[in-house]
């Protein structure tokens, strides 16, 4: 293929006897980095927007637990560990609706997110749109539908072009927008 290379990541130190190999497809911001301006631009707007920080990191964890994206658990769970998320909250985001550990305004989040990223599969319930008014304004829901839409757009760019997980190191300067 014109214009494609497969790369193999692997970290010196990174990588030890038993590991599986994994092989970047695209370097996408070589290849196409007006792709990356364009989701940067939206992404740029979900950090602008006012819902809360950590909040946010939920809702990426949570849509990139249910596409099976690597990369962004690795990137989000260790941002949100830097912005002073516990433990204990990241690993029960999978389980979230069984966790005690969550406010009200958080599930209505984390039931919307799974309800956006499966869209395909029983649209968004009116049961789950209501329970997320009652606890964000309208400019908040379009917001966080936004943050939604973003993460499973990175999601699937770094799926599809493999994104290996591993390497993100968090930007302290930001720890704190708790």
């Amino acid at each position: 293929m014109s214009g494609s290379s497969v790369t193999k990541i692997l970290t010196p130190g990174n990588h030890t006897k038993g590991e599986v190999e994994m092989y970047r497809r695209v370097d996408v911001p070589k290849i196409a980095p007006n792709a990356r301006v364009a989701l940067l631009a939206v992404q740029t707007y979900v950090d602008e927007c006012g819902l809360e920080p950590l909040l946010l990191e939920l809702v990426k964890v949570r849509a990139s637990q249910l596409n099976g994206c690597a990369h962004c658990l690795d990137m989000h769970t260790k941002d949100a560990r830097a912005m002073g998320e516990t433990e204990q909250r990241l690993y029960a985001v999978a389980a979230w609706d069984e966790a005690p550990f969550f406010t009200e305004r958080e599930r209505a989040a984390l039931a919307m997110t799974e309800a956006v990223t499966n869209i395909s599969t029983n649209k968004v319930p009116d049961a789950v749109y209501e329970s997320v008014r009652k606890h964000f304004t309208e400019k908040e829901l379009v917001d966080l539908t936004m943050a939604i839409i973003a993460i499973n757009s990175w999601n699937r760019m770094a799926i599809t072009f493999r994104a290996v997980a591993g390497d993100h190191v968090p930007d302290v300067s930001h720890s704190h927008r708790r």
